[in-house]
């Protein structure tokens, strides 16, 4: 049964590496959702979350073919249940004459989001949520004249212990320990 999966994949930072990576899905006929890069907290190291929607087994064997790329250290499976994730999505509204600010900051409001910005005759608001909540407040700011739209890709980080850190902290023990069994 299909169901979505966010899979985190560190890596060094290498030329070439998202084509590999992207082309792992390609030749198995997976569509990737949503895919965000970004430096990750440790010095070095960056974070792909990718995110797909088919079947546990297609998804693991994805999984295990990636951690099998030179340049990946790590790459983990997760459930949506088993992460916290969000977006961010920018909305630009024309500031028109007849345009019912009152109504438009208790939409934001209403919302959790915020007007980032008023400027050269626009407003751009922000609002960080599920994919469903920045879909949400676009309904919402519709009939406002939404003039723009832009929704990054998903962030996340695993509900469970921090699996990376334990990840480095297992190799550096075990470096140590062959480093020490070799003198």
């Amino acid at each position: 049964m299909k169901q979505s999966y966010t899979i985190v994949v560190f890596t060094e930072n290498k030329i070439g590496l998202l084509n590999r990576i992207s082309a792992q899905f390609t030749q198995r006929h997976i569509n990737i959702e949503s895919l965000t890069t970004s430096e990750s907290e440790y010095p070095g190291i960056h974070r792909f979350t990718i995110v797909i929607e088919d079947t546990e087994e297609k998804t693991r064997k994805v999984v295990k073919q990636i951690e099998k790329q030179v340049e990946v250290l790590k790459a983990y499976c997760f459930t949506d249940a088993e992460t916290i994730h969000s977006e961010i999505a920018l909305y630009k509204i024309k500031r028109e004459d007849d345009l019912d600010l009152e109504k438009l900051h208790k939409v934001v409001r209403d919302n959790n989001a915020f007007v980032k910005e008023m400027l050269n005759g626009f407003i751009i608001i922000e609002k960080t949520g599920t994919k469903e909540e920045t879909h949400k407040l676009f309904d919402e700011l519709y009939p406002f004249g939404l003039h723009g739209f832009v929704r990054s890709g998903r962030v996340s980080l695993s509900n469970q212990m921090s699996t990376f850190k334990s990840y480095l902290e297992a190799l550096e023990t075990h470096s140590k320990e062959i480093i020490t069994d070799n003198f």
